[in-house]
C-alpha cells in the first residue's frame, strides 16, 4: 500500500499538478505544491486502503469501484486538511474569496484527474498480476516436469540394477554348473565388484572415470570366465575422465558387447573401448568382434533401450547413440554427448 514506487509516482504527479495550479494562483508556489502533495498522498492512501480492505466487498460492488469512490470522497477532505496545514489552522474561507476559489480548484482538479490516474494504475496492476501469474504457472510447470523427469530417470536406473545383477549372476551360475575351479575366484571378485558398483546405480550422474573403474572390474570378471575367448583394449583420453556421465552408461555398452557379441561366438573376440573429446563433446565407442547384429536384434533390448532414455533425460536430448554392424562380423556402439564437468 505504501511501497516506494507508488509513493514516488504519487509525489511526482502531485508536484506537476501543484506546479500548474501555482502558475494560476497568487499564493506562493511552494505552498500550492505542498497542498497538492497532501491531496495526492491522501488519494493514494484511500486507493491502497480499499485495495486491501474489506477482505470481502459488498455483493454487487467491485473493489475497483470502491477504490474510486474512496478517492472521490477523500479528495475534498484532504484539500481542506491541506489548507488548514498551510494556513496555520485558520484558512478563513468566509473572509477570503480567493482562498475559497483555490480550494475549489484544488478539489475539482483532484476529482477530475485522480480517478483516471487510479484507473491507469489498476490496469497496470492487472497486467503485472497477470504476468506474475503466468510466470508462477510456468515455474510450477517446469518444476513438475523436472520432478517427472527425475522420477522417470530413477525408474530407469532401478530397471538397470536387476538387469545387470541377473546377467552377472547368470555368468557365475554357469561357472558353478560347469564345475570350473575359477568359480570361487570369480565369485570373490564379483562380491568386491558389486560392493563398489551397486551404490552407484542410484546416483543420477557419475564421472567417466568412475564408469571406467566399473568397466575394468567387469571385464576382469569376464576374462576370468572365458580367458581364451576375450581380449580387451581400452583407449581413454585422460581429459575425459572427469566429465559427467549417467550411471552405468559405459558399463551397459560393454556388457551388451560381451553378452550379445562375444559370448555367443565360438571363437570369442575382442572388445575395444575408445573415449575421446572433440568440439566440446565427449565421444564413446565400444567395438566388439563378436557375432554382430542378429536379424532379430535391432538394439532395442532392455539395457540399450533404457540407456537411450537415460541419456535423453540426463542431457536434455543432446546425446546421440547408434549401433553399426562392422565387417566381417561385429558391432560398433557409438555415442556422444555434451562435455560437462562431473560431480565433485
Amino acid at each position: 500500500m505504501l511501497g516506494w514506487p507508488r509513493v514516488r509516482f504519487t509525489l511526482g504527479v502531485s508536484a506537476v499538478f501543484g506546479l500548474v495550479l501555482g502558475l494560476m494562483s497568487e499564493t506562493a508556489m511552494l505552498i500550492v505544491i505542498g497542498r497538492a502533495l497532501i491531496v495526492g498522498l491522501a488519494a493514494m492512501f484511500a486507493f491502497g486502503l480499499f485495495e486491501r480492505w474489506p477482505a470481502r466487498t459488498p455483493k454487487g460492488l467491485a473493489r475497483s469501484a470502491l477504490q474510486l469512490v474512496g478517492i472521490v470522497v477523500v479528495i475534498p477532505l484532504a484539500a481542506l486538511l491541506a489548507y488548514y496545514v498551510t494556513t496555520g489552522g485558520d484558512p478563513r474561507f468566509e473572509q477570503n474569496e480567493k482562498r475559497v476559489m483555490g480550494y475549489a480548484m484544488l478539489t475539482f482538479t483532484g476529482i477530475l484527474f485522480a480517478p483516471w490516474i487510479a484507473v491507469g494504475a489498476m490496469l497496470k496492476q492487472r497486467d503485472s498480476f497477470a504476468l506474475e501469474q503466468a510466470l508462477a504457472f510456468e515455474l510450477e510447470r517446469s518444476r513438475f516436469e523436472r520432478n517427472a523427469l527425475d522420477t522417470r530417470l530413477r525408474l530407469l536406473q532401478a530397471q538397470v540394477e536387476p538387469h545387470f545383477l541377473f546377467n552377472t549372476l547368470a555368468n557365475v551360475q554357469a561357472l558353478v554348473e560347469a564345475g570350473s575351479p575359477q568359480a570361487p575366484t570369480v565369485l570373490k571378485s564379483l562380491i568386491a565388484y558389486l560392493r563398489a558398483a551397486v551404490p552407484r546405480v542410484h546416483d543420477p550422474a557419475t564421472t567417466l572415470g568412475q564408469e571406467l573403474d566399473l568397466v575394468r572390474a567387469y571385464l576382469e570378471l569376464m576374462q576370468m570366465r572365458m580367458p581364451d575367448r576375450l581380449q580387451v583394449a581400452l583407449h581413454i583420453d585422460p581429459a575425459a575422465t572427469g566429465l559427467q556421465c549417467p550411471a552405468m552408461t559405459l558399463l551397459t555398452l560393454v556388457e551388451n558387447a560381451v553378452r550379445h557379441g562375444i559370448d555367443p561366438s565360438e571363437e570369442g573376440g575382442r572388445i575395444d573401448v575408445d573415449v575421446w573429446l572433440r568440439d566440446d563433446r565427449c565421444h564413446v565407442r565400444v567395438i566388439d568382434t563378436g557375432v554382430g547384429l542378429q536379424p532379430a536384434g535391432d538394439g532395442s533390448g532392455t539395457g540399450l533401450s533404457t540407456l537411450r532414455e537415460r541419456l535423453a533425460l540426463g542431457f536434455d536430448g543432446e546425446a546421440r547413440m547408434r549401433l553399426v554392424g562392422i565387417e566381417p562380423h561385429g558391432v560398433s556402439a557409438e555415442l556422444d554427448f555434451p562435455a560437462r564437468p562431473g560431480p565433485a
